[in-house]
């Protein structure tokens, strides 16, 4: 299933698009998409059965905003330079274990949101990531197998980043890493049973147009399974929560100079295979 949260920011609607391309409201028998929709089988199940059924009333899309695909997000924990391919233009040594941080749930908002420059800063970077969305709660798990029992689905993520923030101004990333509006989400979350294997999907990101990344989860130091069964040992993960799993190679630190960093009227453009599609434009904060 394709889930996602339609309607003004803070006053989503939970909704469905079914395999016709049709908006369709499921307001009317869940609350939300939200770790608590994703960790109950049961409704999960009257949401496939209402979808196949046909009873899931339509949505004029026109003109309605799609916010993020979930709701309620407890935490985003990220994994940082796990892609080979990364690793190698950033000059980094691959980390022989995963490189956590993490971003506020309040950094999140929609795939066709504005995103902000923040003030000051002259190196906003691009990073598309796979969001991986828990389902049930995770606590030193014991194995891959077992991991992916817990992921409830999938999504697009922008990491946006500021790199002199994150880099050069002291302390850890968390700077660079959670100004507002810097975790584009969705549009949609992709349930499981629809990924049969997270390690073969295409990532691709445009900006104003020019493709700057073209990638596939295969090249990642860490596959999806690992990432959550590690994560777990240190930390318990929720109904909810999201992982974002890294960037492939492309994003503007990697570029020779000059390197083209962000700017406001820039526009980025980025998908998953299978899982949809963002854009957002640029403005200063």
């Amino acid at each position: 299933m394709k889930l996602l949260r339609v309607g003004t920011a803070g006053a989503e609607r939970p909704a469905l698009l079914d395999a016709d391309g049709t908006l369709r409201d499921l307001s009317g028998i869940v609350d939300d998409v939200d770790g608590a929709l994703l960790a109950d089988d049961e409704a999960l199940d009257r949401v496939r059965a209402a979808a196949e059924a046909g009873e899931l009333p339509a949505l004029d899309a026109t003109g309605l905003r799609v916010g993020p695909p979930v709701g309620r997000i407890g935490k985003i924990v990220c994994v940082g330079l796990n892609y080979h391919d990364h690793a190698r233009e950033t000059g980094a040594e691959p980390p022989a274990e995963p490189v956590l941080f993490f971003k506020a749930a309040d950094t999140v908002v929609g795939p066709y949101d504005t995103v902000l420059v923040p003030r000051g800063s002259a190196k906003t970077d691009w990073e598309v990531e796979l969001a991986v969305v828990i389902g049930r709660t995770a606590r030193y798990l014991e194995s891959a197998e077992e991991a992916l029992t817990h992921v409830a689905g999938y999504a697009v993520a922008h990491d946006v980043s500021e790199r002199e923030f994150q880099i050069e101004r002291g302390g850890t990333w968390d700077k660079g890493k959670n100004c507002e509006t810097f975790n584009p989400l969705g549009p949609w979350l992709v349930t499981a049973d629809e990924v049969p294997d997270p390690q073969a999907l295409s990532l691709r990101l445009w900006v104003n147009g020019e493709l700057r990344q073209d990638g596939t989860t295969a090249e990642q130091i860490f596959p999806v399974a690992e990432v959550v069964r590690y994560i777990s040992q240190f930390m318990t993960l929720y109904p909810g929560d999201v992982i974002n799993t890294g960037t492939p190679a492309g994003v503007a630190l990697g570029l020779p100079e000059p390197k083209p960093f962000l700017r406001a009227g820039d526009v980025v453009e980025l998908e998953i295979g299978g899982l949809g599609r963002q854009r957002q434009e640029l403005k200063n904060a």
